[in-house]
């Protein structure tokens, strides 16, 4: 059986009450950009998250979560999300046979992510306020009818999600030089931070990375020093104004030495349609928010020549296609005549 905790079970607080659950998530490619690479002159790859059973990263963290929920005795799980959680969420509960209850903020979820949270049978509630909010009442049945919560506020969520940063060591056999990701709710640039700290404790690694994260101008708490009561972008997996994890993503570009930074809607959607028409790679808008700021970067301070970057995108492309199908040209339309055909293909 594939999976997190068939894979890396000795790393996880795993227990013999611990139910093995999983959908074969992990093992997601790592994939080299061979040509923006060469633009940037960097040796660049992307983590490509949105190859999980419900297409982002959250499953790595969920399985365990959902497990370790099990092995509690839990009842039902609950969550707010802006999508990929609730998707991921409703996936394991469904897995395990357990009742799941989703949170949306009420018209500010991607079609994809809710059409996954139906489908799996979650109980999905639109809640007319914002992630932060939909959070905070998530937490309140938590504590109030002993659910169990499964956003990153529960640990075993970002337990899971250091899994990412052991493949990325264990198949470039070294922690890379740079690691660029989006930041929402902060929980996964901590997870990384973590998982790579892990590795080299071990002895598995040598290095630390660099970590660059990366959020929508729009939602961008951790750069602007200040909560977002109102956050907004079309990056909608990172559309979050006061992220739960702030003070672990702080300390993880700390002590590595790295940075946060924000780019705008256009410069997110640009290294969507880049990366999308130049690599063949589609991923979600939130997840092109770290090459959007790498992209930034080099143009505005210049990157060292070689380097090992990787980028991490987080969620697949799939997730959000209105966001896609916005900014391109519409379809030809043609009788079935091959001269119409022919006329459209020598313009």
């Amino acid at each position: 059986m594939r999976g997190i905790l068939f894979r890396y079970g000795d790393l996880l607080p795993l227990t013999k009450a611990t139910p093995r659950l999983s959908l074969c998530e992990g093992q997601t490619p790592l994939i080299p950009l061979t040509n923006l690479g060469s633009d940037l002159a960097v040796d660049l790859c992307v983590k490509f998250e949105g190859a999980n059973p419900t297409g982002s990263f959250k499953d790595r963290g969920m399985v365990l979560a959902v497990a370790k929920a099990i092995e509690g005795g839990a009842k039902a799980v609950v969550c707010a999300s802006t999508g990929n959680t609730s998707a991921a969420a409703a996936a394991y509960a469904a897995r395990a046979n357990l009742p799941c209850f989703v949170l949306l903020p009420s018209g500010k979820v991607a079609r994809g992510k809710l059409a996954q949270a139906l489908i799996y049978g979650a109980r999905v509630i639109s809640v007319r306020g914002n992630f932060d909010r939909a959070l905070d009442l998530a937490r309140k049945a938590s504590e109030e009818l002993g659910l169990a919560i499964v956003n990153s506020v529960n640990p075993y969520r970002l337990l899971g999600q250091q899994s990412a940063a052991w493949e990325i060591c264990d198949e470039l056999g070294e922690a890379p030089d740079r690691l660029v990701i989006p930041v929402g709710n902060a929980g996964n640039i901590s997870a990384y931070w973590a998982g790579f700290n892990r590795y080299r404790e071990l002895g598995r690694t040598r290095d630390l990375p660099q970590m660059i994260g990366v959020q929508a101008a729009g939602a961008s708490p951790l750069v602007e020093g200040h909560p977002f009561d109102e956050p907004e972008t079309v990056a909608t997996a990172i559309r979050i104004g006061r992220p739960v994890n702030a003070e672990k993503a702080k300390e993880a570009v700390r002590e590595s030495g790295g940075r946060f930074l924000a780019v705008s809607d256009e410069e997110i959607l640009a290294a969507q349609r880049l990366l999308a028409s130049r690599e063949g790679i589609f991923a979600e808008p939130a997840s092109c928010a770290s090459l959007a700021g790498l992209l930034r970067l080099h143009r505005e301070e210049g990157l060292p020549e070689g380097i090992r970057i990787v980028a991490v995108l987080t969620g697949n492309g799939l997730k959000d296609p209105d966001a896609a199908l916005n900014q391109v040209p519409e379809m030809v339309e043609i009788d079935d005549r091959w001269e119409s055909l022919r006329e459209v293909l020598a313009r």
